[in-house]
């Protein structure tokens, strides 16, 4: 089957068809970087990182484009709380970013373009709007879109706006969902602002949050690409803006298909720091976490439903992680990799179905995990043929890179790792069980698992 995708836009699935054959271009909201990312954030950052693994995987060059909000409300607001600039604010969190997803495994885009370096596109996409009638000027500098202008406005989330009072308008880049109004394209310089500012036609100042998507992703990917993702709060405001003000100023569709990922619930419950369950991923390396953790269970769940990441779950996902593992160090045991000729099981082409609609991650994973437990019942009873063994090498290979849950074994021991290991043998070899134990703990909390073995100990990352 072809790939479908919901799209939400139109509600509905249907057969996704790059506007050019064999390419995909690509966008994705990326961090406002006023703070560490969290849990939440990367629950739609991975799904991201999934769709892209999957068109790359059927084929398609996919041009990823992630943006890095870099000038916003809260970015200025921060940077003056700590006085500081607002460059020192974001380079520091934007650094902090790029190391996340690194250790996430995460594929990294093609370009981060930063809304600081595309104000001059915002300008003219600001004056073409001005010139069509779409947007008006205030006295104080400040320019906003007149969304009665736009018959379609409100077309992705089904917002009415005949309830919308003449004159309706806002100046912050967040607004209620329920409370359509004309939104700032620009906001003329306060004095709360600081130094942060730009020169325009219409006066100083700084541009909306909607208006740096629209400028930086035509500016990557043209007026009119493939798919745009976020999390289902940015659906609105600003994707439905983003649309206004982009179909209003180039004449052109603007993006075909929508993909949206739903909240990520925590232990129980919507994330607070007052609850306790506000997580950052250098939070979850302290507590222990592996990046394949982490993975399993931000894409157990399907994109489009609620799922819930809890500490609680952290032994599950690590045990099948652990299981995938294993399954690839069976397979190189039994010299799969030399069998290898190209060829796929029949498994392969239910997982294949299912990522192809709608990237129906639960069922994807569950083909595999049977498909795995074939395989290692055959391993066991010793009637499985050079053949197959080289069609599950591929199949395997197939699954990590779409899902990313082997962890490897290429890692460095320290001295003082090695020295505990050395004792924790000593002790062993004295039946001193006790102790044994206590430096498998000790070993443990540092992030290490130690498993013996026929032939010894054994250490991999926790």
């Amino acid at each position: 089957m072809s790939i479908q995708f919901y799209n939400s836009l139109k509600r509905e699935k249907e057969n996704f068809v790059p506007i050019e054959e064999g390419k995909v271009g690509l966008y994705t909201c990326g961090p406002t970087v006023y703070d560490f990312a969290h849990i939440g954030n990367f629950r739609t950052f991975m799904f991201e990182d999934l769709l892209k693994r999957w068109l790359t995987h059927l084929g398609y060059r996919v041009n990823h484009v992630m943006n890095i909000t870099d000038v916003d409300d809260k970015t200025i607001k921060k940077a003056s709380a700590e006085g500081i600039s607002l460059l020192d604010l974001t380079t520091r969190y934007t650094d902090h970013f790029m190391i996340d997803l690194e250790w996430l495994k995460m594929l990294p885009a093609n370009s981060y373009p930063k809304a600081t370096n595309a104000i001059p596109k915002m300008i003219k996409l600001i004056e073409r709007l001005l010139e069509k009638g779409f947007a008006y000027q205030e006295r104080d500098g400040s320019v906003y879109f007149n969304i009665r202008s736009f018959p379609d406005y409100g077309r992705l989330t089904h917002i009415d706006i005949k309830a919308q009072k003449q004159g309706d308008r806002v100046s912050e880049d967040e607004y209620d969902k329920d409370a359509p109004q004309d939104f700032a394209l620009w906001k003329g310089w306060k004095e709360s602002d600081g130094n942060v500012g730009w020169d325009a036609p219409w006066g100083k100042g700084r541009p909306g949050w909607h208006i740096e998507c629209s400028a930086m992703s035509s500016d990557a990917l043209g007026d009119h690409f493939d798919i745009h993702c976020g999390g289902v709060d940015n659906m609105f405001p600003h994707h439905e803006n983003e649309i206004a003000q982009s179909q209003c100023a180039t004449g052109e569709p603007f993006v075909n298909v929508w993909l949206h990922s739903e909240f990520l619930m925590v232990d129980g419950g919507k994330m607070s720091k007052s609850l306790g369950n506000f997580y950052r991923i250098s939070d979850l390396r302290e507590l222990g976490f592996s990046p394949e953790s982490i993975r399993y269970q931000l894409l157990a769940g399907h994109y489009r439903s609620k799922i819930l990441f809890s500490l609680d779950k952290k032994h599950e996902s690590e045990r099948i992680v652990q299981r995938v593992s294993d399954f690839q160090l069976r397979l190189i045991e039994n010299n799969a990799d030399q069998f290898s000729v190209g060829l796929f099981p029949e498994a392969y082409s239910e997982f294949k179905n299912r990522m192809n609609n709608d990237l129906d991650t639960p069922r994807a994973l569950a083909t595999f995990f049977e498909f795995m437990k074939k395989i290692n019942s055959k391993l066991d009873e010793q009637k499985i043929s050079e053949m197959e063994l080289g069609a599950a090498w591929e199949f395997l290979n197939v699954f990590d890179s779409i899902f990313g849950f082997i962890q490897s074994n290429d890692f460095e021991i320290s001295q003082e790792i090695e020295e505990q290991l050395n004792k924790r043998n000593q002790a062993r070899l004295n039946k001193n069980w006790a102790e044994s134990d206590s430096i498998r703990k000790s070993l443990h909390k540092k992030g290490w698992i130690v498993e013996d073995t026929h032939d010894g100990q054994k250490i991999k990352k926790a």
